[in-house]
C-alpha cells in the first residue's frame, strides 16, 4: 500500500487488486471485462444513486415515484393464474394503509416467506396500480417477531450492474479497495488553489463521502449529484477528458500538411452558383480559408441546420486542394446522402472540368476497378462515398483535404482512417496529412463543444438561405388522426407531397406505437389512388434508394418512413410532414425530420402527432418545437432535457459515459477546466498524463492518433 514516501509518483492506475476470498478466476474476467482490474477502478466505479434506509416511512405518506423503505405485516397472498403465474403480497402497517408488492419472477420458497402476518421490512419505488400504490420487485427482508433490525446509519450506495456479480459481492469487492484508499499525497492531482478556491474536498475525502456517505450527508444534494464530493470528482473527470481531447489535437497538428492558399477555381466556382452565400457561409469559409494556408492540418467542424448551406462550403473549400492539383474525399453515413452530395457536386463542378468520382458499396465488379484507379492516379479529383473510402483497397496519390458530414454518426477511429489514407503509409511527425472538415446539421450546445471537440476549432452556419420558408409546427392527439389523412389529401390534390413518420418498423406489444408497416397499409387504401410509399431500416439499400429517388422524382406522392430519413435527400415539393408518437423521440431528432419540409416555396407544415398522456418530459419537448425553429436554442434546450449521450452518439469513446460528470448540470465547471487544462499541459505534462490515465483509461489509445 502506497504511503507519503511513496508520493505524487506511484502508479496507482496500474495497481492490481490484492487476492481476496472469494474472487477466483472466472469472478476476476467478469471484472476485468467492465474495465475493474485495478484498485483505483473500482474507486472510480461510483454509484448511480442511492438508496435512503436510515427511516422507516408510513405506507399512508408513500408518494408515487418517490423511493421509501416500509415496515408492515402480511395481509394477503394471490400467486394469479396457473398460465400468467403473479405474485401480489399485501402488506399493511400501522398506518392503516395498503401497499400491494408485485413480482413477475418468484420461487415457491418466496411464496412460503410471506405467510399471513408475517412482518417484513422492503425498500422499493412505488407506483399507481388498478387498486392503490403497488411495488415491483421491492428489496425486502423478512423479520421474526423478536427481531430488532436496526436502521441505516448513512445512504445505501447502488452500484452499476455487473453480468455475474452480485450487488453484496461488488459493494464487499469496493469496501475492500476503500479501505486500502492511500493519503492525500499520494491521489491528489488537483492543485490545492484552486479546490480551495471552490471549496472542493481532496480526492480522498470525495471518494469516502460518495461510496459512504455519512448519516448527515446533504441527501437530497447527492441524488441530485451537486454535492461537492460529487463536483471534486465530476472537475476532474471533465479535466481527463479535455486533456485528452486537447493532447489528441496537439498530436495531430504535430503532423505536415500540403498549404492550400486561396486560387482562382474557388472564385470561379463561386461566381458560378446559381445563388448567393449568406454571410455565415462567407464568414465560415474564410475561416477554412485560413486553416487551410497553414502548414499544419486544419482540424474544424462546422456546424448548421438542415438546408444551411454546408456542402457548399465544402466545395468551395475542395477547390482549394483541386486548384493545387492534389484530391479531396467527401464521407457520409449513408449512401442517399453520399449520393445526394454527388449530385450537388457534379452540378457545380463538372461545369469547371473537375472531375467528380464516387465510391459506395455498390459499386462493384469493373466499375470499382476503373473507379479505385482513377482515385490512385489522381484522375478522380473529388471522391464522394461511404465507409467505402476507407476500405484497405482504397489508395489516394494526394489526399488534401478530408471531409466527414454527419461525423457524429462515425467513430473517431474512422474518421481518423480516412485522414490516414492521405499520409500514404507514413507514421510519426513527419507524415504529411489531409486537412479535416467535419461537418454535422446538428447544431451542439457550446457546453457540449467546449468538452467535445476540444480536439477540433468550431464554426456555425447559423443563417439559413433566403427563400426558405418557415414551418409551422402544430402538436395534435392521434385521436385527430382522420383530420389528417384528409389534410394530405388535400395537400396531394394541389400537387404538392408529404411524408408520415412512423418510430418503428413492426407493430411491437412491448411498446404503444404505429408501426410503419401498418400505416403503409391503411393510408395505401385510405388515400387511394394517392400514391403510398414506404421506407424503412430493414430494407435493401437498393430498394430503399429507388423508393426514395421516386419520391423526389414525384412519382409517390406520400412516403411513410422509419427515422431513416432523418438524414435523406432534399425534396423541394414536400410541404407536410406528420410524425407519429412524437413524443418518443428527441429534440434533436425531431428538428432533424422536421428540417425535411420547407425546403421549396410553398407554406409547410410539421405535425408533431403524439398519444395521451405526455410525461413531463414529453411536453416541454413538443412544446420547445412549437416555439423555435433555431436549431442552436433546440441543442441547448436538448442537452438539458437528455444530457449529451445522444447528441454525441459514437464520436468518441467515453464522452458520452461520463462517471459522474453532467454536462447540462456541470457547465459552470467548464471554464475552469479549460483554464487548468491549458496550464497543466504547458507545465506539468506528467501530471496532465496521469489525470487522462485516471478517468479515461483505455480510450486514450485515440489521444495520439
Amino acid at each position: 500500500m502506497p504511503s507519503r514516501k511513496d508520493g505524487p509518483s506511484v502508479d496507482l492506475h496500474t495497481q492490481p487488486l490484492p487476492r481476496m476470498p472469494g474472487v477466483g478466476p472466472s469472478v476476476a474476467e467478469k471484472l476485468a471485462a467492465r474495465g475493474l482490474v485495478s484498485l483505483q477502478d473500482f474507486w472510480l466505479h461510483l454509484p448511480r444513486q442511492y438508496e435512503d434506509r436510515t427511516q422507516i416511512t408510513p405506507i399512508r405518506l408513500l408518494q408515487a415515484g418517490v423511493a421509501a423503505q416500509i415496515e408492515g405485516r402480511v395481509e394477503a397472498v394471490d400467486r394469479g393464474f396457473r398460465y400468467r403465474p403473479m405474485l401480489r403480497v399485501a402488506v399493511g402497517d400501522d398506518s392503516r394503509a395498503t401497499v400491494v408488492l408485485r413480482f413477475f419472477h418468484f420461487r415457491a420458497a418466496q411464496v412460503a416467506q410471506f405467510r399471513a402476518g408475517a412482518r417484513v421490512r422492503l425498500y422499493g419505488t412505488p407506483k399507481p396500480g388498478q387498486n392503490g400504490l403497488e411495488i415491483v420487485h421491492p428489496s425486502y427482508r423478512v423479520l421474526e417477531d423478536e427481531d430488532e433490525i436496526a436502521l441505516g446509519e448513512q445512504l445505501d450506495p447502488v452500484y452499476p450492474a455487473i453480468e455475474g456479480i452480485g450487488p453484496a459481492t461488488l459493494r464487499r469487492l469496493i469496501g475492500f479497495a476503500l479501505d486500502r484508499l492511500p493519503d492525500d499525497a499520494s491521489l491528489e492531482l488537483i492543485p490545492s488553489e484552486l479546490r480551495e478556491r471552490l471549496r472542493l474536498p481532496t480526492l480522498r475525502e470525495a471518494l469516502l463521502t460518495v461510496h459512504r456517505p455519512p448519516v448527515d450527508a446533504d441527501v437530497a444534494a447527492l441524488i441530485d449529484g451537486r454535492h461537492p464530493a460529487q463536483r471534486r470528482l465530476a472537475l476532474e473527470e471533465l479535466l481527463a477528458h479535455h486533456l485528452s481531447l486537447r493532447r489528441q489535437r496537439i498530436s495531430q497538428q504535430a503532423h505536415k500538411a500540403r498549404p492550400l492558399k486561396q486560387m482562382p477555381l474557388a472564385e470561379r466556382l463561386r461566381k458560378s452558383l446559381p445563388f448567393k452565400l449568406t454571410g455565415a457561409q462567407k464568414r465560415v469559409f474564410d475561416e477554412i480559408r485560413v486553416d487551410l494556408a497553414k502548414p499544419s492540418p486544419m482540424l474544424r467542424l462546422v456546424q448548421g441546420d438542415v438546408g444551411s448551406g454546408k456542402t457548399v462550403v465544402a466545395a468551395l473549400a475542395a477547390m482549394l486542394a483541386v486548384q493545387h492539383g492534389r484530391q479531396a474525399a467527401l464521407m457520409a453515413p449513408t449512401e442517399l446522402l453520399a449520393e445526394q452530395h454527388l449530385n450537388n457536386l457534379r452540378k457545380w463542378l463538372e461545369p469547371l472540368d473537375v472531375r467528380v468520382a464516387w465510391l459506395a458499396g455498390k459499386v462493384t465488379g469493373r466499375a470499382r476497378k476503373t473507379v479505385l484507379a482513377q482515385v490512385a492516379n489522381g484522375e478522380a479529383q473529388v471522391v464522394v462515398g461511404t465507409h467505402a473510402l476507407m476500405q484497405e483497397g482504397v489508395a489516394f496519390r494526394d489526399l488534401a483535404l478530408a471531409i466527414v458530414d454527419e461525423q457524429h454518426r462515425f467513430g473517431v477511429h474512422q474518421r481518423l482512417a480516412l485522414r490516414d489514407k492521405g499520409a500514404g503509409g507514413a507514421v510519426g511527425e513527419d507524415a504529411i496529412v489531409p486537412h479535416q472538415l467535419v461537418m454535422t446539421a446538428t447544431p451542439i450546445p457550446r457546453t457540449l463543444a467546449m468538452t467535445a471537440y476540444a480536439d477540433l476549432d468550431v464554426s456555425a452556419i447559423d443563417e439559413l438561405p433566403p427563400g426558405r420558408t418557415p414551418v409551422q409546427t402544430v402538436a395534435l392527439s392521434e385521436e385527430r388522426r382522420p383530420e389528417l389523412v384528409q389534410r394530405i389529401r388535400t395537400a396531394c390534390a394541389e400537387g404538392r407531397q408529404a411524408y408520415w413518420v412512423c418510430t418503428l418498423i413492426d407493430d411491437s406489444d412491448e411498446v404503444i406505437a404505429q408501426a410503419a408497416q401498418t400505416t403503409f397499409e391503411e393510408l395505401s387504401v385510405q388515400l387511394a389512388p394517392l400514391r403510398v410509399g414506404l421506407v424503412h431500416g430493414r430494407m435493401k439499400a437498393k430498394e430503399k434508394q429507388e423508393t426514395m429517388r421516386a419520391f423526389k422524382d414525384g412519382e409517390l406522392d406520400l412516403l411513410v418512413a422509419t427515422t431513416v430519413i432523418e438524414v435523406g435527400v432534399d425534396v423541394p415539393n414536400a410541404s407536410l410532414m406528420i410524425i407519429e408518437n412524437a413524443e418518443r423521440l428527441g429534440l434533436a431528432q425531431l428538428h432533424q425530420l422536421r428540417g425535411r419540409v420547407g425546403r421549396g416555396s410553398a407554406a409547410s407544415s410539421c405535425v408533431l402527432l403524439y398519444r395521451s398522456p405526455l410525461s413531463g418530459l414529453a411536453r416541454q419537448r413538443l412544446e420547445t418545437m412549437r416555439q423555435t425553429h433555431d436549431g442552436f436554442v433546440i441543442a441547448e434546450k436538448d442537452l438539458e432535457l437528455r444530457g449529451p449521450g445522444e447528441l454525441l452518439g459514437t464520436r468518441q469513446t467515453g464522452l458520452a459515459g461520463f462517471r459522474v460528470a453532467d454536462l447540462g448540470r456541470d457547465t459552470d465547471l467548464l471554464p475552469l477546466v479549460q483554464e487548468l487544462g491549458e496550464r497543466l499541459l504547458k507545465t506539468s505534462p506528467e501530471l496532465a498524463e496521469r489525470i487522462v490515465s485516471r478517468w479515461v483509461g483505455g480510450a486514450v489509445r485515440y489521444a495520439s492518433a
